[in-house]
């Protein structure tokens, strides 16, 4: 039996995984359709590109989190980011599809979480990148994911002036 703090935390973080879509898609109300594509702070991407990265890191996370969950000393794979922005032309591309990637895979994962045991929170592998890498490792990491580029998203339109 894992402690109530620990529990507690846990639904903490659950729900705001959950909640990571809606997030993202208030912190896109309002913003300049023509500016989507902008990169009003120089180095970092547009909200075209969080977009379509949300898309791919939660694909991805998707497939992190089934691998921890049925594989024995899971290997997870890092891959570089700003090279999938680059090469997979995330500003070139609609979004909307892309939104709709987040939304299914996040949902579907969440589905997964709800139905963990004790026993699927004690699993973990090894990161290509970090090491040792949990379940629990996982679900802090992805969070706070969405929520970190709904805040990144809102810096860039208030940085547009809208």
């Amino acid at each position: 039996m894992i402690p109530k703090e620990k529990e507690t935390e846990r639904q903490e973080l659950i729900s705001k995984y959950k909640a990571g879509f809606d997030e993202v898609m208030d912190s896109l109300k309002d913003f300049p359709s023509a500016a989507l594509t902008a990169h009003p702070i120089e180095g970092k991407w547009s909200a075209c590109e969080i977009v379509h990265h949300l898309a791919d890191s939660e694909t991805a996370s998707a497939i992190r989190l089934r691998k921890l969950l049925t594989e024995d000393d899971a290997l997870i794979q890092g891959y570089d980011q700003d090279e999938y922005a680059i090469r997979l032309k995330y500003n070139e591309r609609d979004f909307g599809p892309a939104l709709e990637a987040f939304h299914s895979a996040r949902s579907n994962t969440a589905q997964i979480l709800d139905r963990m045991n004790d026993e699927d929170w004690t699993r973990a592998g090894t990161h290509t990148e970090s090491g040792r890498y949990s379940v629990d490792d996982w679900l802090r990491i992805y969070a706070a994911h969405a929520h970190n580029h709904a805040a990144q998203i809102r810096r860039l339109r208030d940085a547009l002036g809208s």
